[in-house]
């Protein structure tokens, strides 16, 4: 069996492999243009993916083509009509990274309530050895204690943080953006409703037709002032010139983003040219990329392969 992963740079150099070379002849590449992509999967029974694109015309192009495997949980960059057409099955991987975003989350959540940066900076750049007190008083910060914590998207990892937020002492309500995803240990509400009583809104949703452009300046403004906006579902489901409008115009305090709708990001993305850079902390699409969950999403693609080659 032929295996062939198109662009496993984006799972970094530190994976193991054995997963998916104990169950055939894997090839891999660091990352595929189009043509290439066609090229390379010609002759493949399994196709691996993170983010490459596969439509009609690489699938056309995989005469021996069996499986589609997405090296994530996400499928948006599968044409999985057309290949559901064919007979060719799609699978992805879920809660392999639940710890792993909830994790990033909160450490960047953290990073921010806590003005964490600004701290550190006080430290090594000398500000503090020159300081009088013992302590630095050019910034304070509030504890989660108490705080209304709104989670949009109650899966695996919505409800992961949910958990967390708990643990905080935080006040948890949800919206499901399914309308099938439900957790009864905590009040369900409209989107609303949710941004309006919210001090901190988390997305945890997968973009589709329900979610894209979920959130721009029409529901930033029903958020508090004092609020903060957390992203790591997909880059799509905020609209982003309008959250960099919604900071520099003061509408909320500040956000949190780990997902961008072009990834990376350009150099010339809102999100770089705030007036003040400090309200936002900001991550590379990086919540998924734990150890741990990549070791687990490595032996779970096996698993993929076997359901099909193993029945």
């Amino acid at each position: 069996m032929k295996i062939v992963f198109l662009d496993i740079a984006t799972m970094g150099d530190d994976i193991e492999l054995m997963p998916l070379q104990k169950r055939g002849t894997l090839i891999s590449y660091p990352l595929s243009d189009a043509q290439q992509a066609k090229e390379r999967i010609s002759e493949a029974d399994v196709v691996i993916v993170n983010k490459q694109y596969i439509g009609k015309e690489e699938i056309d192009a995989a005469k021996s083509l069996k499986l589609i495997c997405v090296s994530a949980t996400g499928v948006n960059n599968i044409d999985v009509e057309y290949a559901k057409s064919r007979g060719i099955p799609v699978m992805n991987v879920v809660d392999y990274s639940t710890e792993s975003v909830a994790q990033i989350t909160f450490g960047s959540l953290l990073t921010l309530v806590n003005n964490t940066i600004y701290f550190d900076a006080v430290v090594k750049d000398g500000r503090y050895s020159a300081n009088r007190h013992f302590t630095d008083t050019g910034r304070f910060f509030h504890e989660l204690k108490g705080l209304k914590f709104g989670v949009i998207g109650m899966g695996n990892i919505g409800k992961r943080v949910a958990q967390i937020a708990t643990c905080f002492g935080c006040e948890v309500f949800y919206y499901s953006t399914s309308g099938v995803a439900h957790c009864s240990d905590y009040p369900s509400l409209s989107l609303e409703k949710l941004l309006t009583l919210s001090d901190i809104v988390s997305i945890h949703s997968p973009l589709n037709e329900r979610t894209v452009n979920l959130i721009t300046m029409k529901e930033l403004t029903k958020m508090k002032p004092t609020a903060i906006l957390i992203n790591m579902g997909r880059g799509g489901i905020v609209n982003e010139n309008d959250l960099a409008d919604a900071l520099n115009l003061d509408i909320i305090a500040g956000a949190v983003v780990d997902v961008y709708q072009k990834e990376p990001i350009p150099f010339n993305h809102p999100y770089l040219n705030l007036k003040r850079p400090d309200k936002m902390v900001l991550t590379p699409h990086i919540g998924w990329a734990s150890i741990e969950a990549r070791r687990t999403l490595m032996e779970r693609l096996g698993e993929n392969i076997d359901t099909i080659f193993n029945k």
